[in-house]
């Protein structure tokens, strides 16, 4: 099954809470998830009590839709993180996090992960000085991920105006006159998203 391409304002009311997939649109009145919350369709008002089972169906899918991961990438995420030492949901969000398109992100070289996806599919950015073009390449601390010389200038405005508006999460700095990034430490998970709640995710795929 292939991304979905479909309109992304109605998965953020499927889900119920804002996803922010739809970059600086999110941040403003024009977002239908604070006028329209409740999930689309013509049965999207009446909501029925969720079970066991669809709560961690629906906290998968929240996770996975957040991040832009497909069902067979989670499931290896969730695989790695089992045999990871520690709590299994922190690995978890930890292997998300280090995602080459989700660094792009969080450091506002980006407006949304879709765009941080195709700007690092399309070769704009190197890791160590080799360029890759693979969003999910896991990011190590000491990593340095830029900008290409030859796409500096096309990018540069769209740098400035995506930084402008997100915080630099502790474990990553950045360097906008020289569009870099270096992962200075692990993901800090105080700093992630806590309404996702890890352990019925692990549950679910227990079973």
């Amino acid at each position: 099954m292939g991304r979905y391409v479909g309109p992304k304002c109605k998965v953020c009311r499927r889900e119920g809470v804002k996803l922010f997939l739809r970059g600086d649109r999110c941040y403003t009145g024009k977002c239908p998830i604070g006028r329209r919350p409740q999930a689309p369709g013509q049965h999207g008002r009446f909501r029925r009590r969720a079970t066991p089972y669809a709560l961690r169906i629906r906290e998968k899918q929240k996770l996975k839709r957040i991040y832009g991961v497909r069902e067979a990438q989670f499931r290896r995420y969730v695989e790695a993180a089992k045999k990871w030492k520690g709590v299994t949901g922190e690995a978890l969000l930890k292997f998300l996090e280090r995602r080459l398109d989700n660094v792009v992100y969080r450091t506002g070289f980006a407006p949304s992960r879709d765009q941080a996806r195709q700007l690092v599919s399309h070769g704009h950015f190197a890791v160590n000085g080799r360029p890759t073009n693979i969003p999910s390449y896991l990011v190590r601390e000491g990593d340095i991920v830029e900008v290409k010389a030859e796409s500096r200038d096309k990018l540069r405005e769209l740098v400035k105006a995506a930084a402008e508006r997100r915080p630099v999460p502790s474990w990553l700095t950045r360097d906008l006159e020289g569009l870099r990034i270096q992962v200075a430490a692990e993901p800090n998970l105080e700093e992630l998203d806590q309404s996702i709640d890890t352990s019925l995710i692990v549950e679910f795929y227990s079973r």
